[in-house]
Parts: structure tokens; C-alpha cells; sequence
């Protein structure tokens, strides 16, 4: 199967802390996205939110878009009233040729706050997950039908993190609802990245490859961080800097025809982790395991 490799602008410069990379330009982003070979980008927080404005400035860098998070509450509100919320989001990404959005669910709190200890996060009570399922689904499949399929984003300080809510999540929630499987997130989790994989490898529809350092996600546990503390402190790295076995995973994908994208996404301090060395690492680590993994991975055009 074929696999493209993209990477996300965290890389350069951080939306839930504009102080990380804020001085840093889209076209320095763009540019150095290019240069250390992906074929695409997710959205940032400095993007244009049009395709008339958003297209051009892609295609200059010959650039294409792979998706873009978005901050859902469908916990909080009914799915007509979410569709209605994310249409703008969804309409630009439909116009730039992205089949999923990655959609994270940050209700009753921007992951719980951020910067607050993991332990304080929201959470649903395991009767509450029926009808979350029931909602969730409602929405996955007015989105699939506009044209973007829903990539569930598991994430740090969400009601959806650990690998047990994203097995309630999943076995609540029909097809429509498609998973992106996050490597860091899961770890840093207390889960098991291979054996969740396996479990629901028929839901996958987007990667995000993160590795992570282990001795900082033993101190991070140990001291019950918040999740931006964890990041300042290094948690998180590219695709073979850290502790997380790639290959298997990616032969796991390869195995059951995974087609989509591949993305490196691995904030850290732009001041300490020169985002260009990071972005050139990530991709030639990633490119080499795809490939040894058995995809064929589509490379960007000069």
C-alpha cells in the first residue's frame, strides 16, 4: 500500500502556547516543511482559514493539506448543533482535498486545562458512554456525508485518553467514527500502543507517529504534570528518538491496507529543539521504517 508522510506545524510553533515559536513565520514553516521532504501539512493556528487565501500559499510551497484539528464539544452539545460549529473548519478542509478532520473532544475544559495536574482531567461515568456513542456517531455521519470523515483524536487531559475510554469510545460509536491512533498520546496515557493498535486497527484512518523520551515520561508521572508542563520538559520527540518501536507498528498498518497519511507531530520548545534538525529527523526516521515496513510512500514532487 501507498502512504504519504506529513508532519504537523507544532513542530515550529505551538497554539496552546503562542510563546513557543510565536515569532516564527508561516513561510518558514512552510518552507522548511518542504525542504525536509514531507508531502503535506496539518493546520496551524497562523494558516488562512479559506481555501481561496490557503491554497496558493501551498501550492507555492508544493505543499498539500492533510487535515486540521479541531476543538469539539460534541459531549456538551447536541450533533446538529456541533455540525453547525465545525462547518467552516469542514468546508475548508473538503476544498483542500483532506478526506478526515481531527476532531478531539476538549468539553468541559481545553483538555481539562492544559497546564492543570492529568489527574484533574474530565472523565464520563461508564453509564454516560451509551449515549455519548449514540451522539458521537450522529455526528461522524453528517460529516461523512458533507465529505470529511471524522478522525477521533485520543488525546492527554481529554475525556477520551486512556486506552479503556478509547475502547468504551469505539465500541459505542459506529463506523463513521474513524480513529486517529496517536503513538505518544497512548503511551503517555499508561497504554499499550501495539495492543491498541491491534484491537482496532479496522477503525484507523489517520497516524500520528509522536515518540516519546522515557525518562521524562517517568518524571512526568511520578509528579502527576500537566500536559503542557510535560511538553516543556521534553516529553515528546520525533519518530525514532525516543522509546516507542515504530516497526512493528507500521507492519501492523501495512498489513491491513492502511492508504492515508503518515504525520510526524512532536511538540517541543522550538528554543531548544531546532524545529528544521527535528523535521529533517522525524522524516528521514519515518521514511526509512515505512519503507522497511513494506508501504511504498509517495514523496512529495520538486
Amino acid at each position: 500500500m501507498s502512504v504519504r508522510l506529513g508532519i504537523n506545524p507544532i513542530t515550529w510553533t505551538n497554539d496552546d502556547m503562542p510563546e513557543l515559536g510565536g515569532d516564527i513565520p508561516l513561510e518558514t514553516c512552510l518552507a522548511e516543511t518542504r525542504l525536509a521532504g514531507y508531502a503535506g501539512t496539518e493546520l496551524g493556528g497562523k494558516f488562512p482559514r479559506t481555501a481561496r487565501e490557503l491554497s496558493p500559499i501551498l501550492a507555492h510551497h508544493h505543499l498539500h493539506l492533510v487535515s486540521g484539528w479541531y476543538d469539539g464539544r460534541i459531549c456538551d452539545r447536541e450533533a446538529d448543533a456541533e455540525f453547525a460549529a465545525i462547518l467552516p473548519h469542514l468546508t475548508l478542509l473538503r476544498d483542500l482535498g483532506c478526506k478526515v478532520v481531527v476532531y478531539a473532544d476538549t468539553s468541559r475544559g481545553r483538555h481539562g486545562d492544559i497546564h492543570q495536574p492529568l489527574s484533574q482531567r474530565p472523565r464520563l461515568a461508564d453509564a454516560d458512554w451509551p449515549a455519548y456513542g449514540r451522539k458521537l456517531t450522529a455526528l461522524a455521519d453528517r460529516m461523512a456525508a458533507f465529505g470529511v470523515g471524522m478522525a477521533f483524536h485520543h488525546h492527554m487531559g481529554t475525556i477520551v485518553q486512556t486506552d479503556r475510554e478509547i475502547d468504551l469510545m469505539l465500541q459505542h460509536s459506529g463506523p463513521s467514527v474513524g480513529l486517529l491512533f496517536d503513538t505518544g498520546h497512548c503511551l503517555f496515557a499508561g497504554g499499550d500502543p501495539a495492543a491498541l493498535l491491534r484491537r482496532h486497527i479496522a477503525r484507523v484512518v489517520h497516524v500520528h507517529c509522536k515518540d516519546v523520551r522515557q525518562d521524562v515520561l517517568d518524571r512526568a508521572l511520578a509528579a502527576d504534570l500537566g500536559f503542557m508542563q510535560a511538553v516543556l520538559q521534553g516529553i515528546f520527540t520525533v519518530p525514532g528518538d525516543g522509546c516507542i518501536p515504530f516497526l512493528p507498528l507500521l507492519q501492523d498498518l501495512q498489513a491491513h491496507d492502511y492508504a492515508g497519511w503518515l504525520v510526524v507531530e512532536a511538540e517541543q520548545d522550538p528554543r531548544i529543539a531546532h524545529p528544521l534538525t527535528y523535521a529533517k529527523l522525524g522524516y528521514r526516521n519515518l521514511l526509512a521504517t515505512a519503507q522497511q515496513a513494506g508501504f511504498t510512500v509517495t514523496e512529495a514532487k520538486p
